[in-house]
């Protein structure tokens, strides 16, 4: 079993920046992948950024050159350094850890005011 817990949400200008935190707990030894995702309201979760063990990144275009993510394996922390950021980054923001499976955090809201 794995926890997240996520942290870092809130409310900023267009063109702010803002670093999101999420601290696993648990069977850290067995994630592979650590992700951000986010969902905005009506629309499905999306993959916005995932790091794997080795550092390998992805990034979803929409993002690409503004988000970066990393990883503390040390503290089996993952970050999201999120800058100019736009009004269409409004969502909810997840954390997710894969092992065999997939677990989530409960969310926290990013909200861009324009």
């Amino acid at each position: 079993q794995v926890q997240l817990v996520e942290s870092g949400g809130g409310l900023v200008q267009a063109g702010g920046s803002l670093r999101l935190s999420c601290a696993a707990s648990g069977s850290i030894s067995s994630i592979n992948v650590m992700a951000w995702y986010r969902q905005a309201p009506g629309k499905q979760r999306e993959l916005v950024a995932q790091i794997t063990t080795g550092g390998g990144t992805y990034y979803a275009d929409s993002v690409k050159g503004r988000f970066t993510i990393s990883r503390d394996n040390g503290k089996s922390t993952a970050y999201l350094q999120m800058n100019s950021l736009k009004p269409e980054d409004t969502a909810v923001y997840y954390c997710n850890a894969k092992t065999y499976r997939s677990y989530w955090g409960q969310g926290t809201q990013v909200t861009v005011s324009s």
